[in-house]
């Protein structure tokens, strides 16, 4: 994406959103950190915005940073223009004790399935998801796995030797 395209996107998301938009850069691509009361907002907008045209979504993806103290939790959402091959990466951040967002399957209908991993893996909750229930754990299990706080190894497995591994 040129660097004027750019610019002109963020400009339009400030000019909409004023402090709602927390951050903004460029990586690989341009990529915005967002309140999370607005994140239905925000992409609606992209996807609806005359010359932004950002409608489809490529991925959604659940996060968690730990030590970052009341914003354990968040969401990344990248999606791209096909007519023009940009793409715009936005992430959320959120605490741990309500990780709730709201849902985009109003916009999306492959954001059912992201969101229900996310909700399975992180324990994410999505405000106005049509069936938010765990997709590839077993219902009764209590954990989310994919939280750093979940342990990668059974501590209590007396048939491994960790000299083996350079523990």
């Amino acid at each position: 994406m040129e660097a004027t395209a750019v610019s002109v996107l963020e400009e339009k998301l400030k000019e909409k959103f004023g402090e709602g938009i927390i951050t903004f850069g460029e990586l690989d691509m341009p990529c915005a950190t967002i309140s999370t009361e607005l994140v239905e907002e925000v992409v609606g907008f992209l996807y609806h915005d005359k010359d932004l045209k950002y409608r489809f979504l490529t991925t959604m993806c659940g996060l968690h940073y730990p030590h970052n103290a009341g914003a354990e939790l968040g969401m990344m959402y990248q999606l791209h223009n096909l007519e023009t091959n940009s793409k715009i990466r936005l992430k959320t951040f959120f605490p741990l004790e309500n990780p709730v967002v709201p849902s985009l399957t109003k916009l999306f209908a492959t954001a059912n399935w992201m969101e229900r991993e996310a909700f399975d893996f992180y324990g994410i909750r999505f405000s106005g998801h049509p069936n938010l229930k765990r997709i590839l754990n077993v219902d009764e299990m209590e954990a989310f796995p994919m939280r750093k706080e979940f342990p990668l190894e059974d501590g209590t497995r007396e048939d491994k030797d960790d000299t083996m591994f350079g523990r």
